[in-house]
């Protein structure tokens, strides 16, 4: 018999550390109160009052990819809530991050309770981040803003960033929920057929000006920190 796919309820948590503003995100099986975080970092205190206002049950830690802002809490909540933190085999290989409960995943789902984690490899921002579907929402780390995308080091980069971008296009229905981890204008969770309107990343069709226009000269210090 095929289990049942519960819908999370999803809390956005929303962090800071000096110029750093992050969303951190609760997903949980409403029945089982079975949940997962997604790349906790900075406040730890707002994270555990998400948890304890929920009454949920942390089982476990969603990364996106490693870096610092998006990776700072995971080992401290796992080692206390004796739940694994999940991040892509590639990403664990090329940024060397480690932790004592960390597992690397590839894009076989598993469950929590009765949410379906999906693993979607989505190189790009950084060679090994993963987005996460569950349910209808799908979380996106640096890979995809409402309004923008990730920063991307060189042409190459672009390029997989273009390539992860229509992965997501084609695969997901306009009413998938966008979690990403920064937020600049418009609030988590907007459908993807909105972030399809508005978001000038997803409107290129090769590669080449994509990553022409993502990697463009002339761009601020606060542009660059804004579309990170």
């Amino acid at each position: 018999m095929e289990e049942c796919e519960v819908e999370p309820v999803v809390d956005v948590i929303r962090v800071e550390h000096q110029f750093m503003k992050n969303n951190n995100y609760l997903a949980m099986d409403p029945l089982s109160r079975d949940a997962v975080l997604v790349d906790p970092a900075w406040q730890d205190e707002k994270i555990e009052a998400a948890l304890a206002g929920r009454g949920a049950r942390l089982r476990g830690v969603l990364l996106t990819h490693a870096h610092f802002d998006h990776v700072h809490l995971a080992e401290q909540l796992s080692e206390r809530h004796g739940c694994p933190v999940w991040m892509s085999e590639r990403e664990i290989a090329v940024s060397g991050y480690r932790a004592g409960r960390l597992a690397a995943i590839d894009e076989t789902p598993w469950r929590v309770g009765g949410l379906r984690i999906q693993p979607i490899l989505t190189p790009g921002h950084t060679p090994g981040c993963a987005c996460y579907l569950i349910g209808g929402h799908l979380f996106t780390g640096d890979v995809l803003f409402i309004e923008g995308c990730g920063i991307c080091p060189d042409e190459m980069a672009a390029h997989q960033m273009f390539d992860s971008l229509e992965r997501l296009k084609e695969a997901l229905p306009g009413n998938t929920r966008i979690y990403p981890g920064h937020t600049y204008q418009l609030e988590p969770g907007q459908p993807l057929s909105k972030v399809l309107a508005c978001n000038i990343y997803l409107q290129f069709r090769d590669r080449e000006s994509f990553a022409a226009y993502r990697l463009r000269s002339g761009q601020s210090m606060q542009k660059l920190l804004a579309f990170r």
